[in-house]
């Protein structure tokens, strides 16, 4: 297994663990809220989320070696990438907080590239972003993405 892969699996099971402690203030649901706007989504994540994540989804080259910063690459956000392998809640928490805040709240120190965009998008935007993200997973990746936000819920308890 790869450091990096590690690392990642380690922070996702420490986020999802607690991801739910980090918004008390914030986000009115867990998990994606009935209503969102696909084609909304779709132009926020170009304006907001492309520039790094790449216009497909595609994320950066050498998305899981870390750069000369020592910081990893952008991921993908399409079927290539670790996306779809988190509940909703812990995207949403990462989207707005970023990632070394949502992971500095839990304890975990790890350098991220990823900032928070709490400030700049409200969460209903930040809801439609990832909406748009998963709708462009095939059927079985969105089942799978279900079962873990699913998870996050019963882990909570919500």
């Amino acid at each position: 297994m790869r450091w990096s892969q590690a690392v990642f699996g380690a922070v996702g099971l420490a986020a999802g663990a607690g991801a739910w402690l980090l918004l008390s203030g914030g986000a009115s649901s867990f998990g994606q809220p009935d209503s969102v706007d696909l084609a909304a989504g779709q132009a926020l994540y170009q304006a907001t989320c492309a520039d790094c994540h790449g216009e497909n989804l595609e994320g950066q080259a050498n998305w899981q070696s870390p750069g000369e910063d020592g910081l990893l690459p952008a991921p993908p956000h399409d079927h290539t990438g670790h996306t779809w392998h988190h509940g909703d809640m812990l995207l949403f928490t990462y989207t707005k907080l970023g990632g070394a805040e949502t992971l500095a709240r839990q304890g975990v120190a790890f350098e991220s590239g990823m900032p928070g965009f709490g400030d700049s998008l409200s969460d209903q935007e930040i809801w439609n972003i990832i909406a748009f993200i998963k709708s462009t997973w095939s059927d079985r990746i969105r089942e799978i993405q279900s079962v873990r936000t699913e998870a996050e819920r019963r882990q909570q308890g919500n």
